[in-house]
């Protein structure tokens, strides 16, 4: 029998916690509420992210880093929720950080 090592999540804070597929469908399905997104695609892309993990044999991995695995596909899925994703994970504070990221996307068109 193969055991499976959790993969673990090193948090901003520095606390370290296993990683929560529902936890990170659940932010990804309030980043894409009114959108025309289907959660199975939200989980496709969770299981995908995953995948590329374990296939890098991590144990750890940073909150900043699962993140940026999200934004980098979720850019591809629908760009409103990108933001809307980006807006928390980047802790946008002010106007001049939502100018930024649509300025970000307007320049790879």
């Amino acid at each position: 029998m193969v055991e499976t090592i959790p993969l673990m999540v090193v948090k901003k804070d520095n606390t370290i916690e296993p990683f929560d597929r529902d936890k990170l469908i659940n932010r990804l399905a309030r980043a894409t509420v009114k959108r025309p997104v289907q959660i199975e695609d939200l989980e496709k892309m969770v299981e995908d992210i995953v995948q590329e993990l374990k296939n890098q044999f991590r144990r750890e991995v940073s909150s900043d880093e699962i993140g940026e695995l999200v934004l980098r596909r979720l850019k591809d899925i629908d760009k409103v929720a990108y933001i809307r994703f980006a807006s928390v994970y980047r802790d946008f504070n002010d106007i001049d950080s939502f100018v930024r990221i649509i300025s970000e996307l307007n320049e790879e068109k």
